[in-house]
């Protein structure tokens, strides 16, 4: 599959981040409409009724500057998510939200844990890791740019500061990394130069043909110079033997 194939624009990679961003926003809109707090549908550890937030806890936020710290981050993980891994991108959201949320019932303290931020956390750790992983330049790259933006990310997911969700961001790091060495992603083939070639040929090569045996630069010969070579005859006679009875003395 070539890069053209492969890194391909589609709809998907603005629909599905302006969805998230829609949803996250509508619900917490909502809430102030209605006067209703929805924290209880978040993840609460280690009890039945805390399942449901693994699914239900990305959509809640607790205040609008937890809304908007979440709001960026999503949509441009969530817009290159779908444009580098289009194939395998819904995969990995879908159990990217189950994971790190599941992770997060597991280790979590007994609180109501909300957020986006989990998924942020998956989003992050998988194109790291999958890029590294892959070696391909490209996503090599996307991943340099993830750690260059995103990278003071990794100290919230440890207790460094109080009324933060840890605990998910920890699970969605680590579920992040999971699937990017689970779930595989087809890799458009490096371009190959001539000299990488099986059936290779030095002797056909343009640009070794400009040096002699001893590497010196000798510059690229023109065919019409051939043309101009002068040719030297050299003619050879020999004498008839008949001629030999008639030589005289």
């Amino acid at each position: 599959m070539s890069e053209q194939q492969y890194f391909k624009f589609s709809n998907k990679v603005v629909i599905v981040p302006l969805l998230a961003v829609l949803s996250i926003w509508s619900v917490f809109l909502m809430e102030l409409r209605f006067h209703v707090n929805l924290n209880d549908y978040g993840v609460y550890p280690r009890t039945l009724s805390g399942l449901k937030g693994i699914f239900l806890s990305p959509f809640i936020h607790g205040s609008v500057e937890h809304l908007y710290n979440n709001t960026i981050p999503l949509a441009v993980l969530t817009a290159s998510l779908f444009f580098f891994y289009r194939k395998i991108a819904l995969r990995v959201l879908m159990w990217g939200i189950f994971l790190s949320g599941l992770l997060t019932w597991i280790i979590g303290r007994p609180s109501f844990h909300i957020g986006a931020s989990g998924v942020i956390y998956v989003l992050a750790s998988f194109i790291f890791f999958k890029g590294v992983f892959s070696k391909y330049y490209r996503l090599v790259a996307l991943s340099l740019v993830v750690v260059f933006i995103y990278g003071s990310l990794l100290w919230y997911i440890f207790p460094v500061k109080d009324g933060i969700s840890w605990e998910g961001h920890l699970g969605g790091f680590i579920s992040g990394f999971i699937l990017a060495i689970f779930i595989k992603a087809e890799i458009p083939s490096p371009k190959k130069f001539d000299w990488e070639k099986e059936d290779y040929n030095e002797e056909e090569d343009e640009f070794l043909q400009q040096f002699d045996e001893n590497g010196n630069f000798i510059g690229k010969k023109d065919p019409e110079d051939n043309q101009n070579e002068s040719v030297r005859i050299i003619y050879h006679l020999k004498k008839d033997p008949k001629d030999k009875g008639n030589e005289k003395e």
